[in-house]
């Protein structure tokens, strides 16, 4: 295996540990990690669209509030872990790590 960096995985163990794939990135694991990255991604920018529509409409209750906010941290949460994963990867590669 050549150029093999550490990739912090968008998932986490059963007790809630960091997990992470040691590899050079074309294996099926990590295509199964960009999967789940891009979904991520995706669903938290369905989050945001969602949370400005009921910010918009005013008429939220505090059960909707709270819900959205619920949603919304485990959503900032998984953003977070794809940033933190793609930034470790790209200064990996640039060779600052």
């Amino acid at each position: 295996m050549t150029d093999a960096i550490a990739r912090l995985l968008p998932w986490t163990g059963p007790e809630g540990k960091p997990c992470f794939l040691v590899s050079d990135g074309t294996g099926y694991v990590s295509r199964v990690a960009d999967a789940m990255e891009a979904a991520q991604m995706a669903l938290a920018a369905e989050l945001l669209a969602q949370a400005r529509r009921v910010l918009a409409g005013r008429t939220w209750t505090s059960g909707e509030l709270h819900l959205l906010t619920v949603e919304l941290t485990e959503s900032l949460a998984e953003v977070h872990r794809v940033a933190e994963s793609l930034g470790a990867r790209l200064a990996a590669r640039d060779g600052e790590g």
